[in-house]
């Protein structure tokens, strides 16, 4: 079963687009899920239901927002291209930020789950004795809750890495540009080459399956 260049260049160019998506989304998700998880302020709930909104919405319904949004004359398209010269729209960087949106919620459900876990009279104590709320996030926190980061982590990674809809919407589908593993079954799919489409059906049936096997081990233990 040898893959071909352009299969080999869609699964690379989807693992580097979900690993830059990770640098970007995981500070933020940290700082989501502590405050959904440990802070009760006005406005949580609709934070809650804005960064859960991408689970239930059609990725399609995702990535035709972010076309409006990125595109030459939307609201932040338009001023990057005005400002710096660069179109975002059908380029590897569309490609990060639709992988993003449609990720964040998986990752930012695991850091919840598992922040919740951890006892608030831990927490209380350390600042009884004089922790701030820094160092009680990052001895106490988050070292409690690391397994549910884990598994968040590695959801929002597969999740990037199978990613279509908003994808194909707002980035296209050009080969060894914004072609991702996905999008490269759509095309062999469409043009017939039923061989490559079991090749690369197969490497993310594995890549899914290996993904949720480690989030059970991490979560469940």
């Amino acid at each position: 079963m040898r893959i071909t260049p352009a299969e080999i260049a869609a699964l690379a160019l989807s693992i580097r687009v979900a690993l830059l998506s990770l640098v970007f989304t995981f500070p933020l998700g940290l700082l989501v899920g502590w405050l959904l998880a440990k802070r009760t302020f006005p406005g949580k709930a609709f934070l809650n239901t804005l960064v859960m909104c991408p689970l239930v919405l059609p990725p399609i319904v995702s990535g035709y927002l972010l076309l409006i949004l990125l595109g030459r004359n939307g609201l932040i398209g338009g001023f990057v291209y005005q400002v710096f010269g660069i179109e975002i729209v059908f380029s590897e960087l569309a490609v990060v930020i639709a992988v993003s949106i449609i990720s964040f919620p998986l990752l930012v459900r695991g850091i919840v789950t598992g922040m919740e876990s951890v006892p608030l009279e831990l927490e209380n104590a350390a600042r009884t004795l004089g922790a701030s709320p820094v160092k009680v996030f990052w001895t106490i926190t988050f070292p409690m809750a690391y397994r549910g980061v884990v598994g968040g982590t590695i959801l929002g990674f597969s999740k990037s890495l199978g990613e279509f809809g908003a994808t194909i919407m707002v980035a296209g589908n050009i080969p060894g540009k914004t072609q991702t593993m996905a999008l490269a079954i759509f095309s062999a799919v469409h043009l017939g080459e039923d061989v490559s489409v079991y090749r690369l059906v197969f490497i993310s049936t594995v890549v899914a399956f290996v993904a949720l096997w480690l989030t059970e081990r991490f979560t469940l233990r």
